[in-house]
């Protein structure tokens, strides 16, 4: 590989436990470049350029949206859910919410005020704003401290999911509704969630704005011209992203083509594939977003993308790679789905360099 290939790596020296450091100071740069409008930087993490740290997140969650018509004045009615059955509050006042995904369909609709609990995952989701960091914490999302979720006296607990003894501890506090896990599923999730909160009908605006919204990315970026990749790292490894992933379905829905090697998922539901690090042809496209989880993550990530085969990538060459905010591309919700389109709006027919 020529030098002057190399020199593609790390331009600005970035310290960050995920690409999601919003508040990074950038080496901003200027081009005079006909090929794209899109602003470049140079802030980038082994030669990909981060993207969303001046995300504006001050509308990120919307007003309150109103009950659905016909509901009584108070009393429950139950609710359906993977867990069970609950009785839940007609319109609950007093949440606790057990993770992101959870929050993110909370925020959606308008009632993250309502929230008296939240735990360390939903802290970190700068992209809701940041007034969700100030929530009170509820302890770890692997491990919830149930006393203090029991002192918050929530009148309702959301969440994706949850192991049966931690979920019997929890209903013994409070009507708990799980609304499911698999990010294959995040629209018929986020209408249960709704379904919780009694507000199925602004569930239905939220998902018929996020649809025209990636209508119009999709026709102002001409994304059915561009073969866009996923990458996501971990601490001790890499998968590509196929259509069934969450960031997969999202980047469909603008109509965004994807490279062969990620054209899976749509029969058996699969979200992502291994990568062959040694070989990354399967992560090959005309322009490539790459994702780390963590700081193991970054480390791993940076290590494969110094490599001789990553640099001969393409997309690399072409100065088209760029990484996103790990937490946002994978929250399975309408708020983190919208973050996207903004991400690929702002990407798709830019470069990186």
């Amino acid at each position: 590989m020529p030098a002057a290939s190399r020199s593609r790596a790390v331009t600005c020296t970035v310290a960050l436990t995920a690409v999601a450091a919003l508040g990074l100071a950038g080496c901003a740069e200027t081009t005079d470049d006909p090929a794209s409008s899109i602003v470049r930087t140079t802030t980038r993490i082994a030669g990909a350029a981060v993207v969303g740290i001046e995300r504006d997140t001050t509308t990120a969650c919307a007003l309150p949206s109103p009950l659905d018509p016909g509901q009584p004045a108070g009393g429950t009615r139950s609710v359906i859910h993977t867990g069970g059955i609950s009785e839940v509050p007609v319109d609950p006042q007093r949440i606790v919410v057990l993770d992101a995904a959870a929050m993110d369909a909370v925020c959606a609709l308008g009632l993250w005020e309502r929230v008296v609990g939240t735990t360390t995952d939903v802290a970190r989701a700068e992209y809701l704003g940041t007034g969700i960091a100030e929530l009170p914490s509820v302890g770890a999302t692997s491990a919830p401290d149930v006393a203090l979720i029991d002192g918050a006296e929530p009148d309702l607990i959301l969440g994706s999911s949850a192991d049966p003894e931690l979920y019997r501890r929890l209903g013994d506090v409070a009507p708990t509704v799980l609304v499911g896990s698999d990010p294959v599923f995040w629209r018929q999730q986020f209408l249960r969630a709704a379904e919780t909160l009694g507000r199925s009908q602004a569930a239905g605006r939220v998902l018929d704005d996020y649809r025209a919204t990636a209508t119009d990315v999709g026709t102002a970026t001409t994304a059915s011209q561009t073969q866009a990749s996923i990458v996501r790292f971990t601490g001790d490894g890499a998968v590509v992203e196929g259509t069934a992933s969450f960031a997969g379905q999202v980047l469909a829905d603008t109509g965004v083509a994807r490279p062969p090697a990620q054209r899976f998922g749509v029969q058996d539901g699969s979200a992502a594939a291994p990568l062959d690090e040694d070989d990354p042809a399967a992560a090959e496209g005309d322009l490539i977003y790459v994702r780390f989880a963590g700081e193991d993550g970054v480390a791993h990530g940076s290590e494969v993308m110094d490599s001789e085969a990553w640099l001969d990538l393409g997309a690399v060459t072409d100065s088209r790679l760029f990484a996103v905010d790990d937490l946002v591309w994978s929250t399975p919700g309408p708020v983190a789905a919208k973050a996207v389109l903004t991400d690929v709006r702002n990407t798709l027919n830019g470069y990186s360099n």
